[in-house]
């Protein structure tokens, strides 16, 4: 049997991330709760923090 791989939007990758790095979740605990594999989990947490100067791009932001 297939076994289908969920799909996750950059908004629920973040509420996941967050669940570890603001609220002190296990990644094993996250990652057993959700099916992921500890290297994707990874991943995800390499590309945020890799692009999170983004996050203070914001259009029309005159803070400096």
């Amino acid at each position: 049997m297939k076994t289908t791989r969920k799909h996750y939007t950059a908004e629920e990758k973040v509420l996941i991330l967050g669940r570890h790095l603001l609220e002190k979740e296990s990644i094993s605990t996250l990652c057993d709760e959700l099916g992921l594999k500890p290297t994707v989990f990874y991943r995800w947490q390499k590309e945020l923090l890799g692009n999170g100067a983004t996050a203070f791009l914001a259009k029309g932001c005159s803070d400096h």
